[in-house]
């Protein structure tokens, strides 16, 4: 009988056979009952979409303040974007007002470095547009806007009317070398901000128009300034335009920041300055970094509520400080308040003089004095 064929022999093999047998299925269990959750048990195992991951939130949960030591107010503890550290609001120096809405990084990463102005005629008179030829000039008195024949017109009437108090312009140092420092602190603390500077209320492009700023759509109406006040007003402003500054100097305070005190002794309602910016929808301005939003127009439609925006272009009203609202002594260090006036038909923020000023005193107004939004509460 002849061998078998290889190919045969290896494919009637009993091992091979058993390896290329396929094995026997195991028996199948009956299937398991499957478990539903409901929809509000989902809800509340899962996550937020916004949660950070896990091995990030356990090391926030431990992150500590590295002024005060504390873990707690977490609503009110920084974490740097560099290094991670904490720090409450209230323990940096100087303090913030609130959690800023972008990136924030420690004094320790990004050190405050404040560059002084320089105290020189030529760039200073650049920087705050005055007038050339009128910046050297003796300081001029103040005129009143009445005529002789005005003035013995009225000492003439027969009738009692009751007085009315009406705004003093500001009296501007003498001394011209002064003039320059207290310009130069301003500027110092307006470029140490990024700021330009600007003593007029702007319109920029995209933002709220001039026309929207009437003050006949402020709801319960505004106060119209009087034919007086208005020259007080537009004399101010000339003397300002030939580099006749209010008596104010800006320092620098490290609690408080930027901080303005009179530096010479002010009169009660004396009008020390207007509060200039940019102009713009409070719609617009709802998720804006910016601590110095002042309100310009409450009309009786929320949408057209307009803001005055000092974070780009503005004055020394933007380093004016504002009192504490919930400590009995946060009234007694007001001497400043903010009046809202109908100018021309167009709202305008004045600050005025509520008492009278010592030299060296800071000055202070309330910041919430029209509606209560601003966080005070660690202000000293």
């Amino acid at each position: 009988m002849a061998p078998l064929a290889p190919s045969t022999a290896a494919a009637s093999s009993p091992e091979l056979r058993r390896k290329r047998t396929a094995a026997a299925p195991p028996p199948r269990s009956p299937p398991e009952a499957r478990r539903f959750c409901s929809i509000s048990d989902v809800l509340r195992r899962a996550r937020p979409v916004d949660a950070p991951p896990p091995l990030a939130r356990a090391r926030h949960q431990m992150a500590l303040c590295g002024a005060c030591g504390a873990g707690d107010r977490d609503e009110e503890l920084l974490l740097c974007d560099i290094c991670d550290r904490g720090r409450h609001t209230f323990c940096l120096r100087p303090i913030l007002p609130a959690v800023p809405l972008g990136p924030w990084f420690c004094p320790d990463c990004v050190p405050t470095s404040i560059n002084r102005f320089p105290l020189k005629q030529s760039k200073i008179v650049d920087f705050f547009r005055i007038e050339k030829g009128a910046e050297g000039g003796a300081v001029r008195p103040a005129k009143s806007g009445l005529s002789q024949d005005a003035k013995r017109r009225r000492r003439r009437s027969i009738v009692m009317h009751k007085k009315k108090r009406r705004l003093l312009p500001f009296v501007p140092t003498e001394d011209r070398v002064r003039r320059l420092e207290q310009m130069a602190s301003a500027a110092t603390a307006l470029t140490s901000s990024k700021m330009e500077f600007s003593n007029e209320l702007t319109y920029v492009p995209n933002m709220a128009p001039i026309s929207a700023n009437q003050a006949k759509l402020e709801e319960g109406g505004m106060q119209v300034l009087s034919r007086e006040d208005k020259e007080t007003i537009e004399l101010c402003r000339s003397m300002l335009k030939r580099g006749e500054c209010p008596p104010l100097l800006v320092v620098f305070d490290s609690h408080e920041g930027f901080t303005v005190k009179a530096d010479a002794c002010i009169k009660d309602l004396t009008f020390l300055t207007e509060y200039t910016g940019d102009v713009d929808y409070l719609k617009n301005r709802e998720n804006d970094g910016c601590d110095s939003i002042m309100t310009l127009l409450s009309p009786v439609d929320p949408a057209q509520k307009l803001v005055i925006c000092p974070d780009k272009r503005g004055n020394i009203a933007r380093f004016i400080n504002g009192i504490n609202n919930h400590t009995p002594d946060g009234k007694k260090k007001q001497n400043v308040k903010c009046v809202r006036y109908d100018i021309d038909g167009e709202c305008h923020v004045l600050l005025v003089a509520c008492r009278d000023i010592a030299r060296g005193e800071k000055l202070y107004y309330d910041y919430n004095g029209h509606e209560y939004a601003y966080p005070t509460h660690h202000f000293v």
